[in-house]
């Protein structure tokens, strides 16, 4: 756990607020609202590793991160936020430090999809992919 002013950053799954996050990709995430509730479950309890940051005098989660990895060379980064009052205060930074650089992953290859925050994750090496990098959309039913 790491505390950082009036918050803590933790990585301890057992303390995600499933409601929280739920809410926040269901209604303000531009890239989480065609998911169902059962869907970002299983996202949050098949997760490699998640990090939420909460409001130390009440506990409410007011962020979150979540990735996919094979626990050896590469992970996923998905599903990052801060909600907007709280924001300003380097959470976001703190919190994708927690995920990639602090954490069991420091080592491999991350790789994420974002439509907004690329100031963010440049600050962390994320960069354009190469000509060796490759993506398959997603398919429509």
């Amino acid at each position: 756990m790491v505390r950082m002013d009036a918050y803590d950053l933790d990585d301890d799954p057992r303390r995600i607020q499933n409601d929280a996050v739920w809410y926040w990709l269901s209604t303000e995430a531009y890239w989480g609202r065609t998911r169902s509730r059962a869907d970002v479950e299983a996202q949050i309890t098949g997760a490699w590793r998640v990090v939420g940051v909460y409001r130390r005098d009440t506990g409410e989660q007011v962020g979150f991160a979540r990735a996919v990895s094979d626990g050896v060379s590469f992970a996923y980064l998905a599903d990052v936020y801060v909600r907007a009052e709280h924001r300003g205060h380097g959470l976001g930074k703190r919190l994708v430090q927690l995920m990639i650089d602090d954490g069991p992953g420091a080592h491999m290859r991350w790789m994420l999809f974002t439509g907004d925050a690329h100031g963010l994750y440049r600050q962390f090496g994320f960069t354009e992919p190469d000509e060796t990098a490759m993506v398959r959309a997603a398919r429509t039913a």
